[in-house]
């Protein structure tokens, strides 16, 4: 078979090495954003004089007609002409005639292919955006019914002090917020235009990159032609953020995971979100956590993978700038199929709020409290600190916890302490009395959550 590009070529290669080196069996995902951009590009030929009026409309046509098969799954693609764009472009040969071969006057598939890519990002950061905001709105209507539910907090996983449980989720949520604005500011960079940048230096014929930029929303155009075909920079930063997503959701896919174990009981995960044991009847496994959990790694190595490919590379197209494409598509596919899991998880999970607070008096979590009780009477931090460690320790030692000492051993341990201790230690007031800015204080969290609600309302108003 006669390669679009084989005038060179006194042989063809065997059909396995055609094989590794297409790569249609993923770039067809860019089907709809190739005619995207022939589309503009066809226009500007017109609008510029180079293709007469009449090829013009003969062109739009045929890949007016692909575009709506593309949307119907309509289409076959072949391995014999590689990858989208010579796919595309038979195609449309097969359509229309010997014209449609016109298309591709003053553009290659280097800058054809970048479009492509920056077409494709734009939109699906733009869902992506869109499912963050959606996963926000669930953090806040679960915080909304939490404020005055408490948990213990913990560092290196030892309890720590008690928090409200609304607080602890939208910790989450500031960490999405600033996934958001990562991914939102990403746009900037996304939102520009490589088409007519041809292989490397441009073309002799008199194009008007702006035009087309201009008909595909984008913001401007690479003001380099060499920069434009070899620059991967927004994929990389795209991964690099999804990675970061990823990071989040993984951390808190851990919480999931130990709080819906018999060990903690604190939360108990919709069915939906949950398989059985072939084996063991009684078996509810958080499998949608640690699947997301687990496929955190994969994003990691599309990053990592990215970075490899590109480190050595001469300016300015290669063919290993083939190897951009799948780690790109599958982080997509991976951080928009998370978003959605665990949007419905939390949203549908039972919470145990009885067995929350039932944690927080069963501990020593509230021995900063009698630390600060003391330095409010005047004792310095540190001497308060040593104090309430041999209390501590007393406890420990006989079997009990700080709220079930006599008032008898807190006297001997300091003067300074009086009746009104056993108040000062009930963890509610332990967290109520927490009111410092951003701190787990209800007062503190009801005002979080104030602040939460008017960025996603802002941002509804924007979007």
């Amino acid at each position: 078979m006669k390669k679009l590009w084989g005038g060179r070529f006194t042989k063809s290669a065997e059909e396995w090495v055609d094989e590794f080196g297409a790569s249609i069996s993923f770039d067809q995902n860019l089907v709809e954003e190739d005619i995207q951009g022939s589309l503009a590009h066809v226009n500007m030929l017109g609008h510029c004089g180079i293709l007469t009026i009449d090829e013009v409309k003969q062109i739009k046509n045929g890949l007016e007609k692909l575009l709506q098969r593309a949307k119907n799954n309509e289409l076959t693609f072949s391995v014999q002409y590689e990858d989208i764009h010579l796919n595309i472009e038979k195609m449309l040969i097969e359509e229309i005639g010997p014209v449609g071969g016109k298309l591709h006057t003053g553009r290659s598939r280097n800058d054809q292919v970048a479009t492509d890519m920056h077409l494709y990002l734009r939109k699906e950061v733009k869902e992506i955006l869109g499912l963050i905001r959606d996963f926000q709105k669930v953090l806040i209507e679960k915080a909304e019914k939490h404020v005055e539910t408490i948990l213990p907090g913990y560092t290196h996983l030892q309890r720590a002090q008690p928090i409200s449980f609304a607080h602890h989720l939208l910790a989450y949520f500031w960490m999405l917020q600033r996934d958001y604005e990562r991914f939102f500011e990403s746009i900037k960079r996304i939102n520009i235009s490589p088409l007519g940048a041809g292989a490397l230096a441009g073309t002799t014929f008199p194009i008007d990159r702006s035009y087309t930029a201009q008909l595909l929303e984008f913001d401007g155009i690479y003001e380099n032609s060499l920069d434009a075909v070899s620059d991967r920079d927004f994929i990389l930063e795209f991964l690099s953020h999804a990675s970061i997503l990823m990071t989040h959701l993984s951390r808190f896919s851990e919480e999931i995971i130990l709080w819906s174990s018999r060990e903690f009981q604190f939360i108990e995960l919709d069915d939906a979100f949950a398989t059985g044991s072939s084996m063991m009847p009684q078996k509810k496994n958080p499998d949608m956590a640690e699947l997301i959990r687990g496929k955190t790694g994969r994003v990691y190595g599309n990053l990592i993978g990215l970075f490899t490919v590109l480190k050595g590379l001469p300016l300015t197209y290669n063919k290993d700038l083939q190897e951009d494409k799948e780690g790109m598509f599958d982080t997509v596919t991976t951080i928009k199929g998370s978003l959605k899991i665990f949007t419905k998880m939390v949203e549908t999970m039972t919470v145990h709020e009885e067995v929350m607070e039932k944690a927080t008096k069963d501990d020593f979590s509230n021995a900063t409290e009698l630390a600060d009780y003391l330095v409010t009477k005047g004792m310095p931090f540190r001497e308060a600190h040593e104090v309430v460690g041999k209390l501590v320790l007393h406890c420990i030692q006989e079997g009990k916890y700080l709220l079930d000492l006599p008032l008898s051993t807190y006297k001997e341990a300091s003067d300074l302490f009086a009746e009104d201790i056993y108040n000062v230690l009930q963890p509610r007031t332990v967290v109520a009395r927490r009111n410092s800015a951003g701190g787990t204080g209800f007062e503190q969290v009801r005002k979080q959550l104030i602040k939460a609600k008017e960025i996603v309302d802002s941002r509804n108003e924007k979007e």
